[in-house]
């Protein structure tokens, strides 16, 4: 099943062009990781996908963006957010207890039944790999976790909303060999239920936890193919010169 079907997308801020006639799909339940190097417009890209790039006033956008079949550009902005959660680079857990940063959005999406609100708080730290480390601590404040347990308690938040879509914004630049390693782990679990694009720097990480991987360069989509292939006889010579480390 086809989750998002982009057709020509091409965006820019101001006079800069970000995305140059970007075409092709993500599908169910895969991890999608977007490689590239620094402004090749990776970011660009998975925002566009939960509309964060409307906040920019100088957004001028051009092609089309279907998630399940529907222009996200005619759907409810707060619903395309609810159904495509994000993590970002550094974890940004909220002033609050560990279960309240959980409980949060769930408050904010109208729900004020406390067992119910128990009850998304206790599985979405489950599903985030998390639940073990801090069901002892849950009114302790989320600035005591390590940066690694941060990180995974930011993805319990977005999964407590109930998303279809989670959308990693290199989830582990800060974070040290361990951390990493369990984030990923929570990701290739993770993707039993939901479908993942992964923005990552780090080479090694998408290959090590995608399904398929998209190579851009300079706003250009240049390859997408199954990450065993791309990361074994990439078609381009411009993939290879990047995973290989020629530049980048």
């Amino acid at each position: 099943m086809v989750k998002f079907d982009i057709q020509n997308l091409s965006i820019w801020f101001k006079e800069a062009q970000a995305l140059k006639d970007v075409t092709m799909q993500v599908e169910a339940h895969e991890i999608l990781s977007v490689i590239g190097p620094s402004n090749s417009g990776k970011t660009t890209f998975l925002r566009t996908l939960n509309r964060l790039n409307d906040l920019e006033l100088s957004l001028r956008m051009q092609g089309f963006v279907y998630f399940e079949g529907k222009d996200i550009r005619t759907m409810d902005v707060e619903l395309v957010r609810k159904k495509m959660g994000m993590v970002f680079a550094l974890p940004l857990p909220l002033p609050l207890s560990i279960f309240d940063n959980v409980a949060y959005g769930v408050r904010m999406h109208g729900e004020h039944n406390k067992k119910k609100i128990i009850q998304a708080v206790q599985e979405a730290l489950q599903q985030a790999y998390i639940w073990d480390e801090v069901k002892d601590r849950l009114s302790e404040s989320a600035f005591k976790l390590s940066g690694g347990q941060q990180q995974r308690l930011c993805i319990a938040r977005t999964l407590a909303v109930g998303p279809e879509v989670i959308l990693f914004d290199e989830p582990c630049s800060g974070l040290d060999p361990i951390s990493t390693a369990k984030v990923e782990e929570t990701m290739l679990k993770l993707k039993e239920q939901y479908t993942i694009v992964l923005v990552t720097n780090n080479v090694k990480q998408a290959a090590r936890v995608g399904d398929r991987t998209a190579f851009f360069l300079m706003g250009e989509l240049i390859e997408l193919e199954k990450t065993d292939k791309i990361f074994t006889s990439p078609a381009q010579a411009r993939t290879n010169d990047y995973i290989s480390g020629k530049f980048g």
